[in-house]
């Protein structure tokens, strides 16, 4: 972080300030590694929070530097215009995640909007925070298909996209997702959207040890695969995900739909095209659906893959 790319972050963010979003935002994406010197900085705009994570740790001279750059912003009148109030800054590279305070409150839950619909986050207790701002399309994509659907969310984490399809009229949703205190907090979000929980199922299982109990409840109209990149003891995305591609016809209905996703900058939508091909041929590609503008990188392959396939 040289002191001409610090100077730009304070730009762009006091730019981004100036007319604040009305709901939860990306605010700069380093990552997607546009700006030199800045590839492993994040800014999101959590209604009032304004959250700086970084990915790899800095040097001593750099974070003072970062840190004070932050504070300066926080002296701006774009800053003061925006109605923020608190400044985190969360060390993602350490194994807990460490979160400071900079200015203002010090925050561990809130309550963010997305598209009108209502999500809890929680800051500074785990990598990531609630909901992964990048799927924005994908959750509008579900909720403008959704309607009159039996659809399954494996890996569900915190149900983004089930709220998304409740909200868009699905029949019924089933959540599969190991982590019972995600699905927890995805049952919550249904609370806080005035859902019925009788449409929604949460199943706190490893998904290869609960295929029967998956199938059961099928068949299925759409099917949503976002899985991680690697979870110990359970799925490894280059091993297994080929696996989930093999079983997909026994659980879609004869004309049912696939939302599969891949968020490992190493590995091309190829990966999922060429794996459906070989894995169920019987299911054609549709679209790839486009990622937010705020998350523009260098490379379009390297970023979220959110691949639409249909049967029949």
């Amino acid at each position: 972080m040289t002191p001409d790319a610090l100077a730009f972050l304070e730009q762009h963010l006091a730019t981004a300030l100036a007319s604040p979003p009305d709901e939860i935002r990306r605010l700069f994406h380093g990552r997607g590694r546009r700006y030199p010197g800045l590839e492993q900085l994040t800014a999101d705009w959590l209604q009032g929070v304004l959250l700086v994570s970084l990915f790899r740790e800095p040097g001593a001279d750099e974070l003072a530097a970062l840190k004070a750059t932050l504070l300066r912003l926080v002296e701006s009148p774009a800053w003061r215009a925006s109605g923020a109030r608190s400044l985190l800054l969360q060390h993602r590279y350490l194994l807990e995640s460490t979160q400071e305070r900079l200015w203002g409150e010090d925050v561990e839950e809130c309550v963010v909007n997305e598209g009108g619909l209502r999500f809890k986050l929680d800051l500074g207790r785990k990598q990531n925070n609630g909901l992964f701002l990048d799927m924005r399309h994908g959750r509008d994509w579900v909720r403008a298909n959704a309607g009159g659907q039996r659809v399954l969310n494996l890996f569900a984490y915190t149900c983004g996209f089930s709220v998304a399809a409740i909200a868009g009229g699905a029949e019924q949703v089933v959540n599969l997702d190991m982590a019972s205190a995600a699905l927890s907090r995805g049952r919550e979000n249904h609370r806080l959207n005035g859902h019925d929980l009788g449409r929604v199922s949460f199943l706190g299982h490893e998904l290869f040890k609960s295929w029967g109990k998956v199938k059961k409840g099928g068949p299925y109209d759409l099917v949503i695969i976002d899985p991680p990149s690697f979870q110990k003891g359970s799925f490894a995305l280059t091993r297994d995900y080929q696996k989930i591609l093999r079983r997909l016809p026994e659980l879609l209905s004869d004309t049912g739909t696939v939302l599969a996703c891949v968020n490992d900058p190493g590995i091309g939508p190829d990966f999922l095209i060429q794996g459906m091909a070989a894995e169920a041929p019987e299911l054609r590609f549709v679209e790839r659906l486009e990622n937010p503008p705020e998350f523009e990188d260098i490379d379009p392959d390297a970023g979220l893959k959110a691949m639409v396939f249909r049967r029949g």
